[in-house]
């Protein structure tokens, strides 16, 4: 905490006869400088640069640098951000876990003092991860997926358990709970913090940063806190400041209403296809104008949830009524709300409609345009409205079926000219484009679409035609909407509705629910609406982040198998936030996001070839013909229902002990100790190698010399293409490491579960089923030339381990939008693992970029204009990259020579800041940490 307190800003607020000390904003004053029409986010950074001023990381300088902030300038001012705790996912988490117990091993190792490592930043994590659907569709679901998932993860629960009760101001919260997003704004974010230091009781923002990319839900309540990498997470635990450049930010303001029939998804997908086209990465968005007043409070945490869809750091809403209804209707004390309104319209921190902050860049939604949509088939922002859903699903198929099996029936010009498919370049994993799939003989003469009609009977007996098309996952699930009262209480009366009518879920479609809390589970209950679920199949299977993560569990097995032997391209629809190629399940090509109630609607309707709103659903117990219109409920119902089916109550009990847990979590055996003691045959947990042999001191950093391409990529590499996720295959290098170590194929669990296994994740790194390296043309998956056997193809693991042996340093060739997703860090530590120094790409996605630097790996652009293509690069050159040692000297280059072959060009330089600087010199951020700590 600073101590310079140069603007006199450091004063007293009483609240209801407790006093606070907190430092007043309006406080700085000067030439130039103008507090009042900061955007809320940046008064947010001024209150925390204020507050932690120390004469060194943080000045005066910094505080007037902000407090003048230029709207219209590019940023280049770095400060330091000292978030006010921080929040993980079990995922992300139990590696930063790791990392810490390592780290301690380290500290003793090197003469320092191993209790030395421990969060400074109050640090909190929901086991959410790792349920998976295994079971569905029965009364049982729950509790058998709660039995396996324990099965499966005991190892890693048991240190979760271990870290818990040896760290301190570290706290877990356990499995069955909910989603570590919905658990954040129901009960763990505070909208204002309060802290004792040196004695003196501190009120201030609540900030975090969160080890998963969806933390900005909490956006939603006023909290300006976003996704970082484990790896930042770690440093900031460890209470190193975030290093950032004061960014743009862009106002978006909101006019109207929504009307009837369109929902918060609806609202949601159309803000997310608006700003990723007008650009925002590497900006805050912030919401303001009369539209913000009239949304409730949960539609502003579905819209603050999908701020990485957009591609902008946060997408936050200043604090008003709305927000402290919310935290009174969930439980907050008194005091806490008293303080939170108390605090924000002390420091300007209170919405008002009517202002216009000042801002970089501005957008604008009249609510009341809205309409119902869905976002696919691969991509967040690629909205379609539902009335041209059918069209557009034809039309993409192109993309996904075998044209050469199909007939030649005639080519359909109005299809693909009305609809035209989204370039398969811009998500395919990096390779080359798909080849343009022959619509001569993939569509209709009549406008309809390819046709692979399989007969399918079940193990019931019960027969059917399965087609391209079909829907096989049909799931409520994600943060991003299940938190939501109004389109998950919707969701259940259309249930209600259908099952009154006599209509039924399509058998080949596998129907889960997964809220976000168990107060989904109560306010359900007391509505009465959950028989109706059940009776469509949409039994509770977890509470937690489920289908969005690939934790969708296997399909229907009959169907499956059809899926397969056939090559359908068949469909999910999931209400989530995430819809990349390959991510949902390995049996499905195609995955579109909806609103819970669509989710509901697509089940009944089994495809993605119909016209929600003008075919029929099936008919009703007189053989009348339903319509999704006879069965959607109005918003009168659905507010009524909120209104008597929701209370303060439900919250006050959910969450009374909700750091104990349930009998499972209690009696899991616990080893105890400040270090942990390491299973040797654990194929779960294993100490991280990034200190082996590490010295007191920073060995120089050099130059790149006679390395070669592992991978050669195209545009929008996601971090899902790079990081480990999903099942494990069997024939996998990593399925192979398992087996070798005794692991059963059925208890492989997935990659994400197996994160503190660094032997695992590396095998797993760029591994994805949907990748394509252009090194390697005609093949997907996790594979490469390997220049050490003559350019034969093998894997991407198998090729880097002769590559290390030989000494060889590797880089990474990939296009534009590289690294964007999800806060993946092991998409940097498995990169960085597997011996590549450089990453050399069109443009990156801000937390892999930083992520790769916090790994000892040096980010590249090629310059301006040029690409691999245009310089003529094929990713056979050897490759040499001088000027790395200026660092040395304490000197960030602008570029590096490469020179690739008989190529020779300028890269740029993306370390973007002088703390990243540091952490490059140090071999990587935690490196530098421990460093830091030995010495103080």
């Amino acid at each position: 905490m600073g101590s310079k307190n140069s603007f006199g800003a450091k004063s007293t607020l009483d609240v209801n006869g407790a006093s606070y000390e907190i430092f007043r904003l309006d406080k700085v004053t000067g030439e130039g400088l103008d507090v009042e029409s900061l955007p809320f986010s940046l008064k947010v950074l001024l209150e925390n640069l204020l507050r932690t001023e120390d004469g060194a990381d943080i000045t005066a300088e910094d505080i007037k640098a902000l407090a003048g902030w230029d709207a219209s300038a590019d940023p280049d001012k770095e400060i330091q951000f000292t978030p006010a705790r921080v929040i993980m996912q079990d995922f992300t988490g139990v590696p930063c876990v790791v990392d810490l117990a390592t780290m301690r091993e380290a500290m003793a190792d090197l003469g320092g003092d191993a209790t030395k490592i421990n969060p400074l930043a109050p640090a909190e994590m929901v086991i959410d991860h790792s349920v998976m659907a295994d079971v569905f569709g029965t009364p049982e679901a729950f509790e058998r997926n709660v039995e396996i998932e324990y099965e499966r993860n005991r190892e890693r629960y048991q240190f979760l358990r271990w870290g818990q009760g040896a760290f301190d101001d570290f706290k877990v919260v356990p499995p069955g709970t909910g989603i570590v997003h919905q658990v954040n704004i129901e009960h763990l974010a505070r909208t204002v913090f309060t802290r004792e230091v040196d004695g003196e009781l501190l009120a201030y923002p609540d900030t975090c940063v969160g080890t998963d990319s969806h933390t900005t839900m909490v956006n939603g309540i006023g909290v300006v806190g976003w996704g970082v990498g484990g790896i930042e997470a770690e440093a900031a635990m460890l209470g190193q400041p975030v290093s950032m450049l004061i960014p743009r930010v862009v106002g978006f303001k909101l006019s109207g209403e929504l009307p009837e029939g369109s929902t918060a998804t609806d609202l949601v997908l159309t803000i997310t296809e608006m700003v990723r086209k007008h650009g925002v990465v590497g900006k805050f968005v912030e919401f303001y104008g009369p539209g913000v007043s009239a949304l409730p409070l949960a539609n502003r945490a579905t819209i603050g949830n999908m701020s990485p869809e957009f591609g902008s750091t946060i997408a936050v809403f200043p604090i008003d009524d709305q927000t402290v209804d919310y935290l009174r209707l969930t439980g907050r004390s008194e005091e806490q709300i008293a303080l939170v309104e108390t605090y924000a319209k002390e420091q300007g921190l209170w919405l008002d409609p009517d202002a216009e902050p000042r801002y970089s860049e501005k957008l604008e939604l009249d609510l009341s345009t809205v309409v119902p949509s869905l976002a696919g088939p691969k991509r967040p922002q690629d909205r379609i409205e539902v009335t041209k859903a059918k069209e557009g699903f034809r039309a993409a198929l192109a993309d996904y079926v075998d044209a050469d099996a199909q007939q030649t029936q005639g080519y359909d010009e109005s299809v693909e000219e009305t609809f035209p498919a989204s370039d398969p370049a811009t998500s395919n994993g990096g390779g080359e484009a798909a080849p343009p799939k022959d619509w001569a003989s993939a569509a209709p003469k009549d406008g309809g679409r390819p046709s692979t009609p399989v007969e399918v009977t079940l193990e019931d007996g019960t027969q059917f035609t399965l087609d391209h098309g079909a829907v096989t996952i049909a799931s409520i699930t994600s943060c991003t909407n299940t938190s939501n009262p109004s389109v998950m209480i919707g969701a259940a009366l259309l249930a209600k509705k259908a099952v009154e009518k006599g209509l039924a879920r399509k058998p080949w479609v596998k129907t889960t629910l997964a809220p976000g809390s168990q107060v989904v589970s109560d306010y359900y209950e007391k509505a009465g609406l959950t028989p109706y679920l059940d009776k469509l199949g949409f039994n509770l299977v977890g509470y937690g982040c489920v289908t969005c993560i690939g934790n969708s569990g296997p399909l229907i097995p009959e169907v499956s198998a059809a899926v397969n032997e056939h090559d359908l391209a068949v469909v999910s629809v999931l209400s989530g936030n995430r819809n990349f190629e390959g991510r949902i399940s390995p049996d499905i090509k195609m995955n579109y996001l909806a609103s819970p109630p669509l989710v509901v609607a697509y089940a009944l309707a089994g495809s993605m070839d119909v016209d929600l709103f003008n075919d029929s659903l099936g008919t009703d117990t007189e053989g009348n013909e339903v319509y999704l219109k006879d069965i959607w409920p109005s918003p009168q119902e659905v507010e009524e229902t909120i209104a008597q089916a929701i209370n303060k109550e439900m919250f006050s009990s959910s969450y009374a002990d909700v750091f104990k847990g349930d009998e499972r979590w209690r009696s899991l055996p616990t080893p105890e100790g400040n270090t942990f003691t390491w299973d040797e045959d654990s194929t779960y947990v294993r100490k991280a190698p990034y200190f082996d042999g590490m010295p007191e001191e920073p060995t120089p950093v050099t130059d790149i010399e006679g390395a070669r391409v592992l991978l050669k990529l195209g545009d929008s590499v996601t971090t899902d293409h790079i990081s480990p996720a999903g099942a494990i295959k069997k024939d996998s290098p990593a399925g192979r490491y398992l087996a070798e170590h005794g692991v059963e194929q059925r208890d492989f669990n997935s990659y994400g579960s197996r994160r503190g296994n660094h032997e695992v994740m590396i095998r797993g790194t760029f591994a994805n089923i949907r990748l394509r390296n252009q090194l390697a043309p005609g093949t997907e998956g996790g594979v490469t030339r390997d220049f050490t056997a003559d350019g034969e193809v093998t894997s991407v693991f198998e090729a880097s381990e002769h590559y290390i042996e030989a000494g060889i340093p590797l880089v990474v060739l990939a296009g534009k939008e590289y690294g964007s997703g999800s806060s993946r860090d092991w998409a940097a530590k498995g990169t960085a693992l597997l011996g590549v120094k450089a990453v050399i790409a069109e443009s990156f996605e801000r937390i892999h970029r930083s992520n790769l630097i916090g790994m000892g790996v040096i980010p590249l652009q090629f310059p301006e204009g040029e690409t691999a293509e245009s310089l003529g690069l094929t990713g056979e050159e050897e490759f040499t990259i001088t000027g790395i040692t200026a660092l040395n000297e304490g000197k960030t280059p602008k570029t590096l020579s490469v020179k690739a072959g008989d190529v020779e060009f300028d890269a740029v330089v993306r370390i973007d800041t002088p703390g990243e600087a540091n952490y490059y010199r140090n071999g990587g951020i935690m490196q530098y940490v421990l460093r830091s700590l030995l010495k103080g």
